[in-house]
């Protein structure tokens, strides 16, 4: 569908994060379907590249997180900032779609305001956690609001902002991909040892930090016990630098394989699994896997969230039950000793990893029914048609 100016239409898509350029990817192939011919450009990742996104800004130069790696950012932030604000300049887009990453996106948000290019903000902000404020900048600088959380829709709507609840696109996404025998070949590990799956994170900066921590606490687990180890690495981490980090940590016997482009199958075939605090919690629960959620930031970032974060529990797992379903190991909690007694309790207690499974199932129902991003590709497309009809 061509704009009121007889070319294709033009959007921006930006998102920072692994899982938000997943999300922009699909959100690209849909709008596509819906409007031919469309022209796509922004900040993202491989994912959102391989579906046809000019990326302008990638995604690694803008994703930083804890307050002592945002200092350090800063320059770089800024260059990708004024790049896309100079590509947007350069070719007007009709409409912009914002993709969760708040920090960068509510500033852009601002800026397209004034150029009167209207936003959709698809994954709100955790506004319910903290930085409440948000939402009244949002209600000043963008047309829509589309949420992945069924009691966000309520916090929008009481504030005047139009939104519209989709659900979780992971219910469409966390699927395996290989049975067991082919998953552990492919791995090189033992189908018939039991495997404990380790997730350290997306970000180079979280598997420093949390990895070693993860790796020391199986040189514990193994001292009595036969246990092989998988660390599911996320696309954005460098396989070398993990090879590399993994044979400067683990000094257990047990054999301990990276592998990369294999999490919701490392999640599938495993026991148990250590999971780096974040949207990975989510994909555990989704394939049902037994978890403990770990987290460590630096000391500053750590003491500003106390007082700033205002939530009973830190995984959005726990937070969607409304109880402490899956043990969660943050800061100083989070060390070997702690982690390999919470594994071992999984392990050896049939009853714990079965309740766990079943209190999945209300989690699970609260992300949706499925389709989450053809229903927020629909409401984009209705917010498109509507401003070029008045345009």
């Amino acid at each position: 569908m061509p704009d009121s100016q007889g070319s294709n239409p033009k959007i921006l898509i930006v998102a920072g994060e692994r899982s938000g350029d997943v999300f922009g990817a699909g959100l690209a192939k849909g709008l596509q379907a819906r409007l031919p011919g469309a022209e796509f450009f922004g900040g993202g990742g491989d994912a959102m590249r391989q579906a046809g996104v000019n990326t302008v800004v990638d995604a690694h130069a803008i994703a930083i997180a804890g307050i002592t790696e945002v200092i350090e950012g800063i320059p770089r932030v800024y260059r990708a900032f004024h790049q896309l604000l100079e590509e947007v300049d350069r070719r007007r887009p009709q409409l912009a779609v914002l993709i969760d990453f708040p920090d960068f996106n509510l500033r852009l948000a601002k800026r397209l305001k004034k150029r009167q290019i209207p936003v959709v903000y698809f994954v709100s902000p955790q506004v319910w956690a903290w930085r409440k404020g948000r939402v009244k900048k949002l209600k000043k600088r963008i047309v829509k609001m589309i949420v992945i959380f069924d009691f966000e829709e309520e916090i929008y709507k009481n504030a005047g902002v139009p939104v519209e609840y989709v659900g979780h696109p992971l219910i469409d996404m966390v699927r395996p991909h290989m049975a067991r025998e082919e998953f552990f070949a492919k791995v090189g590990l033992d189908a018939s040892v039991p495997t404990i799956a380790l997730l350290p994170g997306s970000r180079q900066t979280e598997v420093s930090a949390n990895l070693p921590i993860m790796l020391d606490a199986a040189t514990r687990l193994t001292l009595d016990r036969k246990l092989q180890f998988v660390v599911a690495a996320a696309p954005t981490i460098d396989p070398h630098w993990l090879e590399s980090t993994l044979l400067e940590c683990y000094v257990g016997r047990a054999t301990v394989r990276t592998a990369m482009h294999v999490t919701y199958d490392a999640l599938q075939h495993s026991e148990v699994a250590v999971v780096a605090s974040g949207t990975a919690t989510l994909e555990a629960a989704l394939r049902e896997r037994p978890m403990v959620v770990v987290y460590r930031v630096s000391a500053l970032t750590w003491l500003v969230g106390k007082f700033l974060v205002n939530v009973p529990y830190f995984s959005m797992v726990n937070i969607l039950a409304k109880r402490p379903l899956v043990p969660e190991l943050m800061q100083r909690d989070f060390n070997a000793v702690n982690l390999a007694a919470k594994v071992e309790y999984l392990l050896d207690h049939a009853e714990a990893r079965q309740e766990m499974i079943e209190g999945y199932k209300d989690v699970k129902a609260r992300m949706g029914q499925g389709n989450a991003l053809e229903r927020a590709s629909d409401a984009i497309v209705e917010v498109y048609q509507a401003f070029q009809a008045t345009s």
